[in-house]
């Protein structure tokens, strides 16, 4: 008789008291291949996308509007013969391209350099500051020294129209980092525009001027402005910014040196001297200065508001975290 396998006993089944166990949950699918760099949009693209372009282009506005304007206006006085409209003719005059130039440093191709409050009163109080300032030190320097006072006008204006800016460095330096170049053109304007009214407020009432020695010298001196005092006190500013925010300070104290001595001697040079070669010199230079300051200013302000992939969203200055691009300022 064979012998039939034994087969052990199979345990008795329990039933298990409680919830029935939750399933056990599916992986999640493997990630597919990063895309590519060229199928990514540039970064910056976005943010640049986010700045309108009229913003950008305003001081072409600016140009084309203010000139227009101060051909109507001035029309319009003469043929209304209304004196009342003689203030908006002066300050039309005065203030289209001091403006065009300020909007046109303020704009770069991601946003603003300096918050847009801060260039407003800097304008405001520059120009009241400077021009106060400076007006009752050149007569101060007329009573002392007659007319070798000229020499000093120069440094007496130049370091007047720098006193707006240093405040505005020592209580808004983080939201103008960088913008050195633009505060320094918004006290020249305010100054400018101040000026240039009261000259050709002087030459309507001089005995041989009149409405076409006004004309005239509102243009030339709305012509000149970028050369004067837009562009030295802007070099000086930019210079002042540069020595703050720069590690190598030596470099930066030369940087200043050279800014401030330099528009003290072209400031100098330009009252002191008629002649026409060297006006066109001192204006070559100056505005030469203002352009490659400004282009410099814009590459800077792009690259911190830019930052390449991976270190940050783009249009946030990666510094103080305001955005750059699209923020309304």
């Amino acid at each position: 008789m064979s012998e039939q396998p034994v087969i052990p006993p199979q345990a008795p089944t329990v039933a298990r008291s409680g919830p029935p166990p939750m399933p056990q949950a599916r992986s999640a699918p493997r990630a597919g291949p990063a895309p590519s760099l060229a199928s990514t949009p540039p970064a910056g693209s976005a943010s640049t996308a986010r700045y309108p372009w009229y913003l950008r282009f305003s001081w072409i506005l600016a140009l084309v509007v203010g000139t227009l304007a101060y051909v109507a206006t001035f029309v319009i006085m003469l043929l209304t013969r209304n004196p009342t409209i003689l203030p908006t003719v002066l300050l039309v005059g005065a203030a289209t391209i001091p403006l065009t130039v300020l909007l046109f440093a303020q704009s770069s191709k991601v946003g603003p350099l300096v918050p847009t409050r801060t260039v407003l009163v800097t304008v405001a109080l520059g120009g009241l500051f400077g021009l106060c300032a400076a007006g009752l030190g050149e007569t101060i320097a007329g009573l002392l020294l007659g007319k070798a006072s000229i020499l000093l006008v120069g440094v007496i204006e130049e370091t007047a129209k720098l006193v707006v800016p240093l405040i505005v460095l020592g209580l808004a330096h983080r939201s103008t980092r960088g913008g050195g170049i633009v505060i320094g053109i918004a006290a020249g304007t305010g100054f400018a525009v101040l000026e240039t009214m009261g000259y050709g407020f002087n030459a309507l009432l001089s005995r041989s001027g009149g409405l076409g020695a006004l004309d005239s010298t509102l243009i030339l001196r709305g012509i000149l402005v970028p050369a004067g005092h837009v562009a030295w006190t802007g070099a000086i500013c930019a210079a002042l910014w540069f020595l703050v925010e720069t590690s190598h300070k030596p470099r930066g104290v030369l940087a200043l040196a050279v800014a401030y001595v330099g528009a003290i001697v072209m400031h100098t040079a330009w009252d002191a001297t008629t002649s026409g070669i060297l006006h066109v010199l001192i204006g070559v230079i100056s505005v030469g200065a203002l352009l490659t300051l400004t282009i410099l200013a814009h590459r800077a302000f792009v690259r911190r508001a830019l930052p390449p992939p991976g270190n940050g969203p783009a249009g946030i200055r990666p510094a103080d975290g305001e955005y750059a691009a699209h923020s309304p300022r």
